[in-house]
């Protein structure tokens, strides 16, 4: 910036002319000189007089600005009182100072200006001020200010040179110092805590010391521009001040062994040479604070800048041997960092090669942000190729794995539908061979006796053949589990021989839910069963009239679902038998095969005589 250049080599050899002089002749501020920009004036030299606490003022004499207490007198408390000589004239103008402070009192022409610091713990000297000068307090001719500074021992109070100009030009060229004063300390505080967070939170799940290293040195980089922008030290001084240079020192120090991690590279040499740095840092900033010298911090940062530039040359020798874009990445980031560095430690903080009141190392720690940013998108685009690579290598596998099982899955099926038509077919033959092969049995048996046998009963097994062949073929017929069908189709097959025997049958069926338990081999039981109840009906019952009824009870607590079948006559009832008679089969064979589908047969009187047959056949829920 134009504002803050050097004082020229005239106004030097003035200086030195007075100096040489001696005390004895008094000090005239040397005069204000005119700006390459219109209008524009400038103060860079001015009578100042130095007093230390417990010391008698010093004597007056002419010093360059800008002038820098703690170099003055180091170590030490005190004030230093300046006179500058303003240009002449009444015309009213702005009084730009980009720094001034710790805290400072103002007099122009021995009127009261301004107050800029009530409290110690303020420092005024963070950020530019603006004083307009009204033009009551000019005089028409010379016009003289006087500075009253307040300093803090190793606070680095100073006073940078002194602008006039225009009022607007003077508040634009305030705001664009402002920018730099404040704006970008805040900045910087966010970026600091959002992505010290972010590495925090990373090394917590992945325990990985690149972003636990950068987390900690984001978390002692916050405290150096927070400070910028707030005026207050939140600390008494000088345990502020102590606090500050330590976690300065030891965010220089992290971020180099960030980037020693960030590279892969872990040279012994860097690794001791970091460590070494980080005990001697706290040692020396330690000292220089409770002996408040100046010099232990001044090469405590010198040691931090021998390590920065160490570590960027092995950077250097790295980036150039790998061609890595993270390695030129941080050599960029690391030539900021040192060029900031140099300038703040030459130009700064020693003076060495000139004099300069602003730092540039908070505004190049940014660099590093963008670093483990870089860090972060590089590694999750690789963990998402890695991860899109896996995916597909699973997709595969199982593409393969579905393919095998659908091999399978075929050859089982057609192994169980092999299975199926083989049981079926076997079931078949067993139906065959049990019902219509017995039939035709006791028919040829019938035939073969001498006489041929009664006519009567040769046509009652041969229907009884008829009946077990229809019966096999109904069961085969698709039913949809629907029962209603089952018995309308018995209804159908029996009607006729019942009109014929004089039989009134009363069918009470209500509508039925679909039954999963309704197989082909249950169709046969069941139509075996209702078979063999009229079959009894015709032959012993004398009865006139049979009522079917089925019915539908849902299932209820602790209960299922079932179906109830009911065949009621309204013949003789149940008779004993006879002491002497042939045991029969017929209601044991029922129960079996009620048995067979998991169903109750119960047999017993009619609700108005006769007898009845009752089916209770619970459904398992689907």
């Amino acid at each position: 910036m134009g504002c803050c250049a050097r004082p020229s080599l005239f106004l030097r050899l003035l200086l030195l002319l007075l100096l040489i002089a001696g005390p004895a002749q008094a000090c005239q501020p040397p005069p204000a000189q005119l700006e390459s920009r219109p209008g524009w004036w400038r103060v860079s030299a001015a009578c100042v007089s130095l007093q230390a606490e417990g010391e008698a003022a010093g004597t007056e004499q002419a010093l360059p600005l800008p002038l820098r207490w703690d170099k003055q007198r180091n170590g030490h408390a005190g004030r230093a009182l300046l006179r500058l000589q303003l240009p002449e004239g009444r015309q009213p103008r702005a009084l730009l100072i980009e720094r001034i402070g710790n805290q400072a009192r103002l007099r122009l022409n021995g009127h009261p200006l301004a107050q800029l610091g009530s409290r110690p713990s303020q420092d005024m000297a963070k950020q530019s001020q603006l004083l307009m000068l009204p033009a009551e307090m000019l005089n028409e001719g010379a016009n003289e200010l006087q500075v009253e500074l307040q300093a803090q021992a190793l606070r680095g109070a100073l006073l940078t040179p002194l602008h006039l100009g225009p009022p607007e030009e003077a508040e634009a060229l305030q705001a664009r110092w402002r920018l730099f004063d404040q704006v970008l300390p805040a900045a910087y505080v966010a970026s600091f805590l959002l992505m010290g967070g972010l590495a925090a939170g990373l090394w917590w799940r992945q325990r990985d010391p690149v972003f636990g290293c950068f987390s900690l040195a984001a978390l002692a980089g916050v405290l150096r521009p927070l400070d910028a922008v707030w005026p207050d030290a939140l600390l008494p001084w000088p345990f502020w001040g102590a606090l500050l240079a330590l976690s300065y020192g030891w965010q220089i120090v992290l971020l180099n062994r960030f980037i020693v991690l960030v590279l892969g590279q872990n040279p012994r040499w860097m690794v001791r040479a970091i460590h070494a740095a980080l005990v001697l840092t706290t040692l020396l900033a330690s000292l220089s604070f409770a002996l408040l010298q100046r010099h232990y911090w001044t090469a405590a940062l010198g040691l931090l800048l021998s390590l920065s530039v160490a570590c960027l040359a092995m950077v250097l020798r790295e980036a150039w041997r790998s061609r890595q874009a993270i390695a030129w990445m941080v050599v960029f980031s690391g030539a900021l960092a040192v060029m900031a560095g140099v300038h703040d430690f030459f130009l700064v903080r020693t003076g060495w090669l000139g004099e300069m009141s602003r730092q540039l190392t908070p505004h190049a720690m940014f660099g590093f942000v963008l670093v483990l940013a870089w860090v972060v998108v590089g590694r999750y685009s690789r963990t998402v190729t890695d991860y899109r690579a896996l995916n597909e290598h699973l997709a595969e596998r199982v593409a393969e794995r579905e393919e095998h099982l659908r091999q399978a899955f075929e050859a089982l099926r057609s192994q169980q539908q092999e299975q199926a038509v083989l049981s079926e077919r076997q079931r078949i033959m067993r139906e065959i061979h049990d019902g219509i092969g017995s039939q035709l049995v006791g028919l040829l048996n019938m035939v073969s006796v001498e006489g041929g046998g009664d006519r009567q009963q040769l046509e009652m097994q041969v229907r009884h053949a008829l009946d077990e062949m229809r019966m096999a073929v109904d069961s085969l017929q698709p039913m949809d589990a629907d029962l209603t069908i089952v018995l309308a189709t018995l209804r159908y097959r029996l009607q006729p021989r019942l009109q014929a025997a004089g039989l009134r049958v009363v069918w009470d069926v209500a509508s039925l839910p679909p039954l999963a338990e309704l197989s082909p081999q249950a169709v046969l039981q069941l139509q075996r069963i209702l078979l063999e109840a009229f079959t009894n009906v015709l032959k012993h019952a004398q009865a006139r009239q049979v009522t079917v009824s089925a019915r539908w009870l849902p299932a209820t607590a602790g209960k299922p679902a079932e179906v109830q079948l009911r065949l009621t006559d309204d013949g003789i009832g149940q008779l004993p038998a006879p002491a002497d008679a042939p045991a029969g089969h017929g209601l044991a064979n029922m129960r079996a095969r009620a048995a067979s589908i998991g169903a109750l047969l119960h047999i017993g009187p009619g609700a108005d005589g006769g007898t009845c047959v009752a089916i209770d056949w619970p459904q398992v829920a689907s």
